[in-house]
């Protein structure tokens, strides 16, 4: 570690030791916080403080993905105990601040949780007992509800960019790339090449400019960690993206986001300002002969914006449509020149990696799928939130140990998991590990992380015609095959709606599935079956029943005319 950095690290410190040892007051931020009112909590308890305890300390931090408790307050005393509330209106919260402040105690009747001796001193529930806490294994959200997102500061006082100064100093840019490679990390944006790899593609080429990309596209419905990880923690992705930079001999770094997500947005570009404030980032990185640039690109509403060769068309100002390949990225990407893109999640693991080594990090998961996966729930789900929990846990056990089940009187029926392009599963699959393969082998997937649950009341072929209808909207239309396919399927299920179908229908879904597996030019299109094959696997005798007109559906309004949701685009 060189003395330029250690001077950095120095600083943060001892900033981070300043608001430890006094009263300290942190309001849950990030997109779920705000939706519930936490920036109005958190201003008004900022103005609570300067009239009454000006020496208490105030942070809007990140979100600590619990989602069902926000907005959530938690205050930390000088002796070390840490006390949660959720579900804080702004209404109480100058009472809760003013009895917890005074007399050094919590409400106890508002308080949900407290950390180790909290709970001990008060007989309150030790927040690292909560199921939905214990059963994760903290990595890339390693810092979340802790640290302010904003602060590069609070980053670098718990260990951020120390793997990158090591890197750089102590390690080559083989080294890093091997170590990625050992570490067993698979791509997290649904495809899960193996990282290391991938990055081997471009690592070798002599190019002076060299393009690694960050995905963050995320457009599947039910996925938020990408854009979550963003705006709790940016500056594990900004260092992430600089270590590929390194491993890969590249020049310049892209954050690709959809527009019009401006929490994400503006943290990513205050990490990157700050970073090159600090001397991370730009020409001579810390001193070192290895220099890096990085900056934010935004697309439009364009799902297909993320399949890799649409992202660099989006960048450089065009249409997002997937291009021919070859040429691979690796050989011909971002304004024809060599170019590597990684996911978020798959990113944001590598500081720790680099850091606490590939032995460690493969020591966690299974044999195949080694690391954690970023879950997020939703549906109908008893906890909705976001979860990183170690790959190997079944299904079951993240929807009843972490999500906290349904709610009482219901049953889980299916799961739509991994995004609008994979697929649906029944009860009978709830016992399959959360592995790449072993999902796949059930007829799903992990994908972007995102799990909707649906309670006994979901009708299979209504959720059918919603994905299908997505993927057809989405399409970009450059091929045949995803353009008509998607269109014929959704006709197919209209008709199943309208109690219009016919027997031969089952057979003519399945033909045009297969078509456009073999001839669409990127996965929108090859993957775009998935929906119908899954559920036909776990749901047929529900989806012939609607072949056969024998059941209502719940979508169809009462002149037997399907309601489409209604979408324009920008």
């Amino acid at each position: 570690m060189t003395e330029v950095f250690e001077k950095i690290k120095a600083k943060a410190l001892e900033d981070w030791y300043k608001l430890n040892s006094n009263k300290w007051v942190r309001v849950g931020g990030g997109t779920s916080g705000q939706a519930m009112g936490s920036y109005e909590i958190f201003n008004k308890a900022k103005n609570i403080l300067d009239k009454n305890f000006s020496d208490v300390n105030i942070s809007l931090v990140s979100a600590i993905g619990l989602m069902y408790l926000e907005p959530i307050v938690d205050i930390t005393l000088p002796d070390g105990t840490r006390t949660y509330y959720g579900n804080v209106d702004s209404t109480e919260i100058e009472n809760i601040l003013n009895f917890h402040l005074s007399k050094n105690k919590p409400l106890l009747d508002r308080v949900f949780a407290g950390n180790d001796k909290a709970a001990k001193l008060w007989d309150i529930q030790n927040i690292n007992d909560m199921p939905n806490i214990s059963r994760q294994i903290k990595i890339a959200t390693r810092n979340f509800g802790d640290t302010d997102p904003l602060s590069i500061d609070h980053y670098i006082a718990r260990g951020g960019y120390s793997a990158l100064s090591s890197a750089i100093f102590e390690k080559t840019p083989e080294f890093i790339v091997d170590e990625v490679k050992n570490s067993g990390l698979r791509g997290r944006g649904g495809a899960a090449f193996p990282a290391g790899v991938k990055w081997s593609f471009l690592a070798p080429s002599k190019e002076p400019v060299k393009y690694v990309l960050c995905n963050c596209e995320e457009g599947d419905p039910g996925a938020f960690n990408d854009k979550g990880i963003i705006e709790n923690d940016p500056h594990t992705l900004v260092e992430g993206l600089i270590l590929n930079g390194y491993a890969t001999n590249s020049s310049n770094g892209y954050i690709f986001i959809r527009q019009g997500h401006e929490i994400p947005i503006n943290a990513a570009k205050k990490a990157i300002s700050d970073a090159y404030e600090k001397g991370l980032l730009g020409k001579n990185i810390l001193g070192s002969n290895f220099s890096f640039d990085m900056e934010v690109s935004l697309t439009g509403d364009s799902y297909v914006a993320g399949e890799e060769t649409a992202l660099m068309e989006a960048i450089e100002g065009k249409r997002s449509t997937p291009r021919y390949k070859p040429p691979f990225p690796a050989a011909q990407g971002l304004w024809k020149k060599p170019t590597n893109i990684n996911n978020v999640k798959t990113l944001s693991y590598v500081p720790e990696i680099i850091r606490k080594g590939s032995d460690w990090f493969k020591s966690i998961g299974t044999e195949t799928t080694s690391g954690t996966a970023i879950v997020c729930l939703s549906g109908h789900i008893k906890f909705p939130g976001m979860y990183e929990i170690p790959m190997g846990m079944t299904i079951r056990e993240v929807l009843e140990d972490v999500g906290g089940g349904i709610f009482k009187g219901k049953s889980i029926k299916v799961l739509q998991a991994g995004g609008p392009l994979n697929g649906l599963l029944g009860e009978e699959a709830f016992d399959t590990m959360i592995d790449f393969d072993a999902m796949s082998a059930a007829g799903a997937s992990i994908g972007s992380g995102g799990i909707i649950v649906g309670n006994e009341k979901t009708n299979i072929v209504d959720l059918l015609r919603n994905l299908i209808a997505f993927n057809q909207f989405e399409s970009c239309g450059k091929c045949f095959p995803c353009r008509l396919g998607n269109t014929h399927m959704l006709e197919i299920l209209d008709r199943m709606c309208q109690k219009k179908s016919n027997p031969n229908d089952l057979d003519l879904i399945q033909r045009i599935g297969s078509s456009m597996k073999s001839g669409s030019l990127c996965g929108h299109g090859q993957l775009g079956y998935n929906p119908i094959l899954s559920a036909m696997k776990y749901f047929r005798e529900e989806i012939e029943s609607a072949v056969n007109g024998k059941i209502n559906l719940t979508g169809a309004n009462r002149d037997g005319k399907m309601i489409l949701p209604t979408r324009t685009r920008p």
